[in-house]
């Protein structure tokens, strides 16, 4: 039996719906949300990070942390510093729909 055309690939559909849950649930905390907003920006250090987000040490490695595992987050090591940017489309997608939420 063929399927109708407009008709949606279930396993594909729950492929994505799990990606978006898995994006939302790393979005949905506040530290992550800042530090990815922070880092849409730009690529910053962890010494910048804190500073700017006011997240202190043990809180920002431990969120760092989750993005990276979560593949959100690259790192680039120069000398003593650790550098972070956003490696996630779909995350840097949601961070700029929000920033535009809120200039309006």
């Amino acid at each position: 039996m063929q399927r109708p055309e407009n008709e949606l690939d279930i396993q594909q559909l729950r492929a994505s719906a799990e990606a978006a849950g898995q994006l939302l649930k790393a979005l949905a905390n506040p530290d992550r949300l800042l530090l990815l907003c922070q880092l849409s920006q730009g690529e910053l250090n962890v010494t910048d990070l804190e500073a700017l987000s006011g997240i202190q040490q043990p809180t920002l490695s431990q969120q760092l942390a989750v993005l990276r595992s979560k593949s959100m987050v690259e790192t680039r090591r120069a000398g003593k510093q650790v550098y972070y940017r956003i490696s996630s489309s779909a995350a840097l997608a949601v961070i700029h729909v929000q920033e535009m939420q809120n200039e309006h």
